[in-house]
């Protein structure tokens, strides 16, 4: 895997929610327009060249192609960010996977995965999703 490039934080968070996006083989207008709000407007990537998008995409959906990609993949994540960015990267995926209004099993899965990889407490991770909930109810 030496030819797989190494993250730097910001790439490791936009490779989260590209996984979360990509988890189902289904990325959603909704959930690239989300991906691409969030890189414009979140002070995490306040100085990211948001270029760099297209080779993170890239190396995740390489990885997803690999038998051991998710292990590697998440590897990469937790080696590029910090352990005070797990549940920013985490509510990152949440509100990508949530931006069509809709959630799969697979999706589920991914996110329940990436708790599990990156060691962030359930009771945290419930007041994340709940927040993400609330902000993406419809009237």
């Amino acid at each position: 895997m030496s030819d797989t490039p190494s993250l730097s934080p910001q790439d490791a968070l936009v490779a989260m929610m590209i996984a979360a996006s990509a988890s189902d083989q289904q990325m959603r207008t909704s959930e690239l327009v989300a991906i691409q709000r969030i890189v414009n407007h979140m002070p995490a990537f306040a100085t990211y060249d948001a270029d760099r998008i297209r080779n993170v995409s890239q190396t995740v959906f390489d990885l997803f192609e690999e038998e051991d990609g998710l292990d590697a993949l998440f590897g990469l994540i937790r080696d590029a960010l910090p352990e005070r960015l797990h549940e920013t990267g985490y509510a990152l995926a949440c509100d990508v996977v949530t931006a069509d209004g809709q959630h799969n099993q697979v999706e589920l899965r991914m996110l329940e995965e990436m708790r599990d990889q990156l060691k962030i407490d359930r009771l945290h991770a419930a007041a994340i999703e709940w927040g993400t909930r609330v902000r993406h109810m419809q009237p």
